[in-house]
């Protein structure tokens, strides 16, 4: 005859058997928190471009995803985070210069961090994409929270030296968790 098993042995397994799945059901949903900010970008006076830029942690470095319309046709523009979090000023100014937490601006042929990039506008005066910027964070000394995101109406070079403006702001945007 085999042995017989009490209520609180089986009571016992079944928990620890249920338990089990759940913690190996749930292991897929316990991944670290990704680091994520946005930013609504807003016409400056006069201009019609706005969108949406988004700025995740990646280990290389931030991907900025950017959804923008408003812009001229078929044309190239400098996205940039400057170093105050204002787009107060009708023309974006109260932003500051370009974010530079190294002072890199002051070497020839470095390249300023938030200095992100060049856009493209299609024909509808849409751009969409995404950069990775490997010299900025979303915390420590080079985090770009709490910081803005600018589009320009020119396109530039990061590496010129000396650094030439970007031009005018088309819109500005505050970003934030």
């Amino acid at each position: 005859m085999g042995k017989r098993i009490d209520g609180q042995a089986v009571h016992a397994f079944i928990v620890l058997a249920a338990s089990s799945v759940l913690l190996c059901g749930c292991s897929a949903f316990l991944r670290p928190q990704e680091k994520r900010a946005d930013a609504q970008l807003l016409p400056t006076v006069g201009n019609q471009a706005r969108g949406l830029v988004t700025f995740i942690e990646r280990s290389d470095g931030v991907q900025v995803t950017y959804n923008l319309s408003g812009m001229p046709p078929n044309s190239d523009h400098a996205l940039q985070v400057h170093e105050r979090g204002d787009c107060n000023a009708a023309d974006g100014s109260s932003a500051g210069q370009v974010f530079s937490p190294a002072a890199e601006r002051l070497k020839s042929g470095a390249r300023v961090e938030g200095d992100l990039g060049n856009i493209h506008a299609d024909a509808n005066g849409v751009a969409t994409g995404f950069i990775v910027a490997p010299d900025v964070s979303l915390d420590g000394i080079r985090s770009v929270l709490q910081r803005a995101v600018l589009l320009h109406h020119d396109a530039t070079d990061p590496y010129a030296y000396p650094q030439h403006g970007a031009g005018p702001a088309l819109a500005c945007g505050l970003i934030r968790q």
